[in-house]
């Protein structure tokens, strides 16, 4: 019977020896690549036949998520048209295991004649792929997970290994930052985190609750019950926030057997409510309703005056965590 557990231990052992070998090999070629994609005023152009071209394709989309702007391009389709979608500006990453891939070796002569620089990954130094490039990668691999040493494993998990060295490399060349990477990923957790502010997702006008100061605590009630958020603002006659009004306080002063239908609001409601401004992150709002234990905030610009109200179920829905 096949040893799963010993196959898959010796794949793994092989695939990490390799990739803790490249460490050696980040030398001044990889320096060269550095600079020369630093210094591109185009794009990065990433092309890979096979498995190859897979590896490629995530390498092409790290750099681009990274703030390096990169594309990957089918070698086979490059030869028949797609290669009107490399300018002058750009630079190309070839990967090639061997080096002289012939759907990558055809493409050399045309990258020299658009007179753009070409960094190769390869597992041999001395293909043509390899010295046709201003840098060459060395991604080269002892022997494949494969014990016919032909399935691409071992290699393809030493030049992706590269790939990220490379587009960690440049990001921090380029002194990227969490809310630059947010930028390319306005989709994802971390995105909504860094991004969306409470002005994105609060409710205002005819949606907030609010009351004067002079109406009756049966009043805010009505307010409450109708708006749903478990609480309502108080206003002076200047219409500046003084006071709110929660589900917490309705508790309390039932307590108290406190008239409901002749007693101002104003003398059963919170003064000095926690407020947000809403230009702040949605995020940090989650922070703050946390730490006060509250489901709800006002939003209140610099001059006190109510602009509208962002609830806990607001920043769940939003996806912010």
């Amino acid at each position: 019977m096949a040893d799963f557990i010993a196959s898959a231990q010796r794949t793994i052992q092989m695939e990490a020896d390799a990739v803790q070998l490249l460490s050696s090999r980040i030398d001044s070629s990889f320096v060269t690549a550095c600079e020369t994609i630093l210094s591109c005023q185009g794009r990065v152009i990433v092309t890979g036949m096979g498995k190859s071209g897979h590896i490629g394709s995530k390498i092409a989309a790290t750099l681009a998520s990274t703030g390096t702007p990169a594309f990957f391009v089918h070698p086979g389709e490059a030869s028949h048209g797609d290669l009107g979608m490399i300018t002058k500006a750009d630079i190309v990453i070839a990967i090639s295991n061997s080096g002289n891939t012939s759907e990558i070796v055809t493409l050399i002569p045309l990258i020299i004649r658009l007179g753009i620089p070409l960094i190769s990954m390869t597992g041999d130094h001395q293909s043509q792929l390899a010295k046709a490039a201003c840098a060459n990668l060395d991604v080269s691999v002892d022997a494949e997970a494969c014990p016919l040493n032909l399935a691409p494993t071992t290699s393809t998990t030493a030049t992706l290994a590269m790939g990220d060295a490379l587009a960690i490399a440049l990001l921090e060349a380029r002194k990227f930052s969490a809310e630059d990477f947010a930028f390319s990923h306005p989709g994802g957790a971390l995105g909504r985190r860094l991004l969306l502010t409470v002005k994105d997702i609060m409710h205002q006008g005819d949606q907030m609750p609010s009351v004067m100061a002079h109406q009756s605590l049966q009043d805010a009630l009505v307010e409450m019950t109708q708006k749903g958020f478990g609480m309502t603002s108080v206003m002076s006659n200047d219409n500046k926030l003084i006071g709110i009004f929660t589900d917490g306080d309705l508790r309390r002063i039932f307590e108290l057997k406190v008239d409901i239908v002749n007693t101002p609001i104003s003398e059963v409601m919170t003064t000095n409510p926690k407020t947000i401004h809403q230009n702040t992150l949605a995020a940090e709002a989650l922070t703050l309703m946390e730490k006060s234990s509250i489901t709800a905030l006002i939003v209140a610009d610099d001059n006190n005056y109510p602009r509208g109200v962002i609830h806990l179920h607001d920043v769940l829905r939003a996806g912010v965590v």
